[in-house]
């Protein structure tokens, strides 16, 4: 059974950090791309950063490049999304996606707020 759990969410104020993770099972982690996305309330999903299986090569949303920080760790089949510099527009639902070739699988999303 394929699963993949969020945890680290939460209510922060601006400026502060959090660390979500997305823990994996139920299919070969370590040969999956891996992307962390957030949807606000009333917009659109949006990729926040993704990291590929083999060289974990990242990529970063403009709009978090220089604050946010996708990490993997295969042995735990984990990964981590570091988030500093937080601002009340990143509240959001964040998800985690797998992908590999033509298969992809989604997490619940674990909710963050932003705010004073």
């Amino acid at each position: 059974q394929v699963q993949l759990v969020e945890s680290g969410g939460g209510l922060v104020q601006p400026g502060g950090s959090l660390r979500l993770s997305c823990a994996a099972s139920g299919f070969t982690f370590s040969t999956y791309a891996m992307s962390w996305y957030r949807q606000a309330p009333g917009k659109e999903r949006e990729l926040v950063a993704h990291i590929t299986s083999i060289g974990g090569r990242t990529e970063y949303a403009n709009s978090v490049k220089g604050r946010f920080t996708i990490s993997r760790d295969n042995a735990k089949n984990t990964v981590y999304l570091q988030m500093n510099s937080l601002q009340p527009e990143d509240t959001a639902v964040y998800s985690c996606k797998a992908d590999w070739l033509l298969r992809s699988y989604w997490g619940q999303g674990t909710q963050v707020t932003v705010s004073s």
